[in-house]
């Protein structure tokens, strides 16, 4: 089961929007800033919680640190969801045999 520390960072809205960003590439703090539209301040408060959360890895390049995912809390937690998608999956999969099979009925001629 994922650190407990994983699911409380991934609850806030913010460090979830920090964690897509960070899906497609590492970003330097700066434009965490701006695609956020949070304040610098509030965004690196975000960006430690999700560090110490082991979500996030930070590097020094020059004046700026850049932000980048860490893949394996994300691989654990993804492990973890893995037998609730299948659940989740079956009940979706049965609701659409069952609206397709509705629609069927409606699509067939009324016998006067």
């Amino acid at each position: 089961m994922p650190a407990p520390a994983v699911w409380t960072a991934l609850a806030d809205p913010h460090r979830r929007a920090i964690v897509a960003l960070l899906l497609e590439r590492p970003r330097p703090v700066g434009e965490i800033v701006d695609a956020c539209g949070l304040s610098q301040p509030g965004t690196s408060k975000h960006l430690r919680v999700l560090r110490e959360a082991g979500l996030v890895r930070v590097e020094q390049e020059a004046q700026r640190r850049v932000y980048r995912l860490d893949p394996a809390p994300v691989a654990e937690l993804d492990a973890w969801l893995e037998p609730y998608r299948r659940l989740w999956n079956d009940r979706l999969d049965a609701l659409g045999r069952r609206l397709d099979a509705h629609a069927r009925e409606d699509d067939e001629p009324a016998k006067d």
